[in-house]
């Protein structure tokens, strides 16, 4: 990136912060725009496996000498998600959703906002699986590992998650921790559609194998008009309301195998995260009606795990 505008710069960013970006990538070309199904399951019993949203992204490399992105057919280093028609606000929610995993200890990608020549907000991701301008870090979504597809990927349990990391990662144990934060963080954020797909894992060069940075983190309760499930594997059999109880004692310890100390650092790292989650909406660029709804989902859950 030129400029030296750094990841660290990027996750402290507040309004200027697309003034800074636009800077850098002066414009971006025009394209056209292939839709990929997210995935979220119907709630009734006949929609179970049909796609409700779609969301828009292209595959993109930077131009930083004429500093632009430009939309590829390979070999692309970024990827781009413009607005969608039917969903306000999920560049805008990703971006700063994003951000607060950062914040309590996820790892995630370089990532943020820029300007469309039209003037609507595009959010940009850096790709994990791509190496150098051309070479390719071999990645595997969950689904793949276990062998369902895009139809049925919410055919599973957060169980049958932690059997793939026994089999699959070369330090277990580690990538546990990882899971447990994610899988905490996403429920306290309203992200009820963290499906297989939205699990990876990086085979490296040195033949070892871990979970992925985090992608497509945001709150999915505020975009979905009648989200009636808080999570979309069920944990002990559940999908809604669960407490502390089942994500520490039950998951964490019971099923994980994480030690007390573990587990206390885990909630006390999100925990002492709150009060940035609430600066980072509060400086998104979500609108004041986004950022209500934000942090009415966010005191909620709090609530209901007796943070509050």
């Amino acid at each position: 990136m030129s400029n030296n505008i750094s990841g660290g710069d990027l996750r402290n960013l507040q309004q200027n912060g697309i003034e800074q970006i636009k800077s850098i990538f002066k414009r971006v070309e025009s394209f056209s725009i292939y839709a990929t199904g997210t995935g979220h399951r119907g709630t009734k019993a006949d929609d179970k496996n049909v796609d409700r949203r779609c969301a828009a992204k292209a595959q993109c490399s930077t131009k930083g000498k004429e500093g632009i992105f430009k939309v590829v057919d390979k070999y692309g280093s970024y990827i781009l998600k413009p607005p969608l028609s039917d969903y306000e606000e999920v560049p805008e929610n990703e971006d700063v959703t994003m951000r607060m995993a950062a914040a309590c200890g996820i790892d995630v990608p370089f990532h943020g906002l820029a300007y469309a020549k039209d003037g609507s907000k595009l959010y940009f991701i850096r790709r994990f699986d791509r190496v150098g301008r051309t070479g390719k870090r071999h990645v595997e979504d969950f689904a793949q590992v276990a062998g369902m597809s895009r139809s049925t990927k919410y055919n599973y349990s957060m169980e049958k998650v932690v059997t793939l990391i026994e089999k699959y990662c070369t330090f277990p144990m580690v990538e546990k921790m990882k899971l447990l934060r994610r899988v905490l963080f996403c429920w306290l954020c309203g992200n009820e559609d963290m499906h297989l797909k939205n699990f990876s894992l990086v085979h490296h060069q040195d033949g070892k194998i871990e979970l992925s940075p985090a992608y497509d983190l945001l709150n999915t309760s505020i975009v979905l008009a009648n989200a009636v499930e808080e999570m979309a594997l069920p944990l002990q059999g559940k999908k809604s309301n669960l407490n502390e109880e089942i994500f520490l004692d039950y998951f964490g310890k019971e099923r994980l195998g994480l030690n007390q100390k573990v587990l206390t650092n885990i909630k006390q790292d999100i925990q002492s995260a709150l009060p940035e989650w609430d600066q980072l909406i509060e400086i998104s660029f979500l609108s004041d009606t986004m950022k209500e709804a934000y942090k009415s989902i966010l005191n909620k859950r709090q609530k209901d795990i007796g943070w509050m």
